[in-house]
């Protein structure tokens, strides 16, 4: 059980550093790469926002696992 909360607290982190980076890209604040297709675009602000959301969600999750 342990090892499966592990994987799943890890998930959660990689969601909202996932998260966390759309939402840079999409601001405008981390335009890297300099051809990225998300570069200031509202659409990925949101997306980024709701998937650091669900990331946080996860983690929090994976501590309620027995």
């Amino acid at each position: 059980m342990q090892t499966l909360r592990l994987a799943v607290l890890i998930l959660g982190v990689l969601l909202v550093m996932a998260g966390l980076t759309w939402v840079g890209q999409g601001s405008g604040y981390f335009p890297y790469p300099a051809s990225s297709f998300m570069i200031d675009q509202s659409p990925w602000i949101w997306r980024g926002a709701g998937t650091a959301l669900v990331g946080v969600v996860v983690m929090i999750l994976s501590r309620r696992i027995v």
